[in-house]
């Protein structure tokens, strides 16, 4: 047990949360997140949308089932940094091929335990999403500010964190040629799709819209991703270009992309959502689905009104919209992640839905 904190936390009003390291050693200036999430450390670890992001999980006890190769969402981690009250580095599971930080120093995540989880998870809450340093203990307050300060969070995370090529997976299904437009998406909406009988086309963000036309696909998705959704306008006028051609799935970022589009506008939560027990109602069936989240920003409801969509379910804690649709265009989209990984397995419904949409096209 270590005795002697050697990390902190330096956030910007000055607050400072010692504790002790795992992962990688490093400095780094991150958004400062908290997830609520029981089980999935691994999957959040892996997940491209927490791009230069810090996670507080709230769960107290992380790596106590080590890493599976099967389990990871990206080949590359690029999470901030992960911040946990208690670290076990001594893991119990038949599947496990490595520890948490020894998995996160082979990728440059910096890591802090021993933090007081519950506080810092209730200044999120109160004070809303900001920069954080994570640094060495004896790092000086004055220092660790005027870094902060002088640091900004970066706007290209959809670029860093997409494929830099086209390829394509279950190469020979018989099932649907889907083209998938890889935002920072995770591997089990490919697998998803592919479990399905799909031929999954993957390009990368950037990708025009008569490029994904050449490829003659029988229907869109936009997947999930990191940071702003205004920040990626090639993505949102290739979806603008697409609409009412073929059906268009939307997941997460993919969601608030297809409401730009569409002429809606966005914002900024204030500590946004991240967990596998958010409850959504299904305006259509009145059911309430538990759902798995991760995303900064939402629709904004008033602004859906001259778009054609129209608003499908919405989020009980909170009212923001987690989905909308387009009947006449074959088009919808959920704010939440149906292959919830982690997470429930409420959603898994809306693959077979974009399925149906593709059969009756």
């Amino acid at each position: 047990m270590a005795t002697e904190y050697n990390r902190k936390l330096i956030l910007e009003d000055g607050s400072e949360y010692y504790g002790y390291a795992f992962g990688e050693e490093s400095r780094r200036v991150c958004e400062l997140v908290f997830n609520t999430s029981m089980t999935g450390y691994q999957e959040i670890l892996s997940d491209p949308s927490y791009a230069s992001q810090a996670v507080v999980m709230t769960y107290p006890l992380i790596g106590n089932y080590g890493m599976a190769e099967e389990d990871y969402e990206t080949e590359l981690p690029v999470i901030g940094g992960l911040i946990v009250r208690e670290y076990n580095d001594a893991p119990s599971n038949f599947r496990s091929t490595a520890a948490l930080g020894e998995v996160m120093k082979r990728y440059h995540i910096p890591g802090v335990w021993g933090i007081d989880t519950r506080k810092l998870t209730r200044s999120v809450r109160d004070y809303g999403s900001r920069k954080v340093l994570l640094a060495e203990a004896s790092m000086p307050l004055a220092e660790g500010l005027s870094l902060l300060e002088k640091s900004s969070l970066p706007t290209d995370s959809v670029a860093r964190v997409s494929c830099k090529r086209i390829w394509t997976a279950n190469p020979g299904a018989e099932g649907f040629h889907v083209v998938a437009i890889d935002c920072g998406m995770k591997k089990n909406i490919v697998q998803s799709l592919c479990r399905r009988g799909c031929r999954v086309t993957v390009v990368p963000w950037n990708t025009e819209a008569d490029a994904i036309r050449a490829l003659a696909p029988d229907g869109l998705l936009i997947s999930n991703g990191p940071g702003n959704p205004e920040d990626v306008p090639p993505v949102i006028g290739t979806v603008r270009a697409l609409r009412g051609s073929l059906p268009m799935f939307g997941i997460c970022l993919g969601h608030q992309i297809i409401s730009l589009a569409c002429g809606a506008k966005t914002y900024k939560l204030k500590f946004g959502h991240r967990g596998g027990n958010h409850p959504v109602r299904n305006l259509e069936t009145g059911k309430i689905e538990i759902t798995s989240q991760n995303h900064s920003y939402a629709v904004a409801a008033e602004s859906l009104a001259q778009t054609g969509l129209i608003v499908t379910h919405i989020n009980l804690l909170d009212q923001t919209v987690e989905g909308v649709k387009c009947e006449k265009d074959r088009i919808f989209s959920v704010q939440y992640h149906p292959e919830s990984a982690p997470g429930p397995q409420d959603s898994t419904y809306l693959f077979e839905h974009f399925l149906k949409r593709m059969e009756e096209e």
